[in-house]
């Protein structure tokens, strides 16, 4: 995924990134290759890292092959003794395939969805009953329109909806933390990791979280986060949430680590960011269809540093 693959640390994936590069040189030298292999064998999470950063160059390589070192697919170091293949295999187990998927910006749920989007795609629909709906990058939703409802299942990502009016058959989206019922409005849905983020435009929405039952009318101007449980205080509506739409993000007192998220899913590769710099503040509007240049905007305002370990492995670190 643009994002770092589950349950590793930002550390592990970093060194192992760093193992890629200098392990380009062919022919690969022997003591740099035992530097490597003491390494990998130290721990299972380097493991783990070495497996996500070898997938990621290997997918990049056909399309840098003639971009030096970086593009090249590493040779010699997939060669593994057994003893660390049956230990990398032991510990990536079904996580690998996961953040693999989740890299590629096709995650395993949205293989069979009625939409979705890949890396950097946004997608504008007109449904059956006249609503207009709009899906981000790597967002995926499935349809349920009878005569008696009409329901969006977001499995993930963001959508922002500008419903058509139908007295006789509610409107709803759900998320794994609950649904919204629209109460003829504008309003957008992101579900970030276990919550759903909800931002009303227009008109009300009614949320009714997933396993806690609660409720709560949620009115034009307003966002609310919630998970399964309940729902958080309410806050002022943020343009973020229908900006994308224009291919840009609008960020309002927003966290670098939430900024970055948003736009690894509109580049390919890793986008990481070091654990120090995750809840900087950020304010502007940063171009989602040129991330680069968002990324030196960021740059410029910030107390950070954007480390390109090659053209396909980002990551944003203390200045």
């Amino acid at each position: 995924m643009s994002l770092p693959a589950p349950k590793l640390s930002h550390q592990s994936l970093q060194q192992a990134a760093h193992w890629y590069v200098q392990l380009q040189e062919e022919p690969v030298p022997a003591h740099l290759q035992q530097q490597w292999q003491l390494w990998l064998d130290q721990h299972g999470d380097h493991q783990a890292a070495w497996h996500y950063v070898q997938r990621v160059g290997q997918r990049f390589a056909p399309l840098l092959e003639d971009g030096g070192a970086a593009g090249r697919v590493l040779h010699q170091p997939q060669r593994f003794s057994r003893r660390a293949g049956l230990k990398t295999l032991l510990v990536l187990g079904a996580s690998s395939m996961l953040g693999w998927q989740a890299w590629r910006g096709a995650p395993l749920t949205g293989w069979t969805a009625d939409l979705s989007t890949g890396i950097g795609e946004s997608r504008h629909t007109r449904l059956a009953d006249g609503s207009q709906l709009w899906l981000g990058a790597q967002s995926a939703i499935d349809l349920d329109f009878t005569a008696q409802a009409r329901v969006v299942h977001l499995r993930f990502g963001e959508m922002l909806v500008d419903t058509a009016h139908d007295p006789r058959r509610p409107f709803f989206v759900d998320t794994a933390q609950g649904r919204m019922q629209a109460l003829g409005t504008r309003f957008a849905v992101c579900q970030q990791g276990d919550l759903t983020r909800l931002n009303v435009y227009a008109g009300a929405v009614e949320v009714c979280t997933a396993l806690g039952g609660e409720r709560r009318i949620v009115q034009a101007g307003q966002r609310v986060d919630f998970n399964a449980q309940a729902i958080a205080a309410s806050g002022p509506a943020q343009s973020t949430g229908q900006s994308w739409v224009d291919h840009r993000l609008n960020a309002e007192d927003m966290p670098l680590a939430q900024l970055l998220h948003t736009l690894g899913r509109y580049r390919h590769g890793h986008l990481g960011w070091h654990p120090s710099v995750a809840q900087l503040s950020v304010m502007g509007a940063f171009p989602l269809d040129d991330t680069d240049r968002a990324l030196a905007l960021l740059q410029a305002a910030l107390p950070v540093r954007v480390q390109r370990l090659t053209p396909w492995w980002v990551s944003v670190e203390p200045a």
